[in-house]
């Protein structure tokens, strides 16, 4: 009977359908939409420490596509490959950032 449960259970998971949200921002706005394959997801400026991307120096103003955890801040960054490379050594990089 476990076994039967588990099955529709795993099978009804693979069977979710993603929504995608159309979100519009102003110039004013803090929030920055950014697609991530069927769906959108919002970052905060807020919630990020850094006011650059500290791998390639795009300001987070124009949009954040991922985000790391570094010395107790927050980082934004504008693509998962800045990302990567900020993450292979920090240290170097973290002064691009101009911390808030």
């Amino acid at each position: 009977m476990m076994t039967v449960t588990c099955s529709i259970f795993l099978l009804a998971c693979g069977n979710e359908t993603a929504t995608t949200t159309d979100t519009t921002t102003s110039s004013m706005d803090s929030t920055v939409s950014v697609a991530a394959e069927d769906s959108v997801i919002s970052y905060d400026m807020s919630l990020v420490d850094n006011k650059k991307d500290p791998t390639c120096g795009m300001p987070v103003t124009a949009g954040i596509s991922d985000t790391a955890h570094y010395d107790n801040k927050v980082l934004g960054f504008c693509a998962a490959g800045c990302k990567e490379e900020f993450l292979k050594n920090p240290k170097a990089n973290i002064a691009a950032a101009e911390m808030k």
